[in-house]
């Protein structure tokens, strides 16, 4: 999965250079244009980059990185957190535009947001929690992925709050937290499913408590009464016990 999502984002960087950046207007996240609700962009901005060191530090991190998780998670799961991470930046860039909490760029304006670095910080903060013992080369220097973490997590705050690149800032700290969050939440998750499930099981196995009291009563009945005695209800209930206990036996 992780080969493909690199492949994925290298052939669309190439069209965005063949079409002179004609996709940018159509998949990027436009703020201003969510009147429409255009949330595939959601998705698609995250396979759009800017400059090439842009996509190259992108992918080298994914190619890295996401491999770690997707052997651990398996590919199907992989994908899902990294798209949803990546979503969880296109989301709230707009958001924090709406309520002034980051402002366009003085001298451009709103500028759309490009890029899979939010899904990408992600993965990142996956990584960190969950392979502490990582090392990373950090603009030449070995460091263990947490401090990684850290450093570009303060980097992202700065941004914002100097009015560099804010939105890319914030769609890379909403990245970061929705990872982080994630693996975090992972015990509760696990809890609340098996909570869940018992629940589930405790369910059924009363449902077919339930079943069997009362199949006991028809056969009791038509024992003393014949089967003739039968209502049309119980006679579905020896129908449905009927068809539960051949669906048992063929498993």
């Amino acid at each position: 999965m992780v080969k493909r999502l690199v492949l994925i984002n290298v052939v669309v960087y190439f069209l965005q250079i063949l079409t002179r950046d004609a996709l940018t207007p159509w998949f990027a996240v436009y703020p201003v244009s969510w009147g429409v609700l255009e949330v595939w962009r959601l998705i698609t901005y995250q396979f759009l980059h800017g400059p090439i060191l842009h996509i190259l530090f992108n992918m080298i991190v994914l190619y890295f990185l996401g491999s770690v998780l997707e052997r651990h998670w398996g590919g199907k799961k992989f994908l899902i957190f990294y798209l949803c991470c990546g979503m969880m930046g296109g989301l709230v860039y707009p958001l924090l535009l709406a309520v002034k909490i980051i402002h366009p760029h003085p001298e451009y304006g709103v500028l759309p947001l490009v890029g899979a670095s939010g899904a990408i910080l992600g993965v990142l903060a996956a990584c960190a929690i969950m392979f502490p013992n990582i090392v990373m080369i950090f603009y030449f220097f070995p460091l263990p992925i947490r401090v990684v973490a850290l450093i570009l997590t303060l980097l992202a705050v700065a941004g914002i709050i100097t009015g560099e690149n804010a939105g890319g800032e914030a769609a890379h700290l909403a990245g970061m937290a929705a990872g982080a969050g994630y693996v975090l939440s992972g015990p509760w998750r696990e809890k609340y499913k098996l909570r869940t499930r018992t629940g589930a099981w405790e369910k059924k196995m009363a449902a077919q408590r339930d079943l069997q009291a009362e199949v006991d009563r028809i056969l009791q009945k038509v024992h003393d009464s014949g089967i003739h005695s039968l209502t049309s209800k119980e006679k579905r209930t020896l129908k449905k016990a009927t068809e539960a206990e051949q669906e048992r036996q063929r498993l």
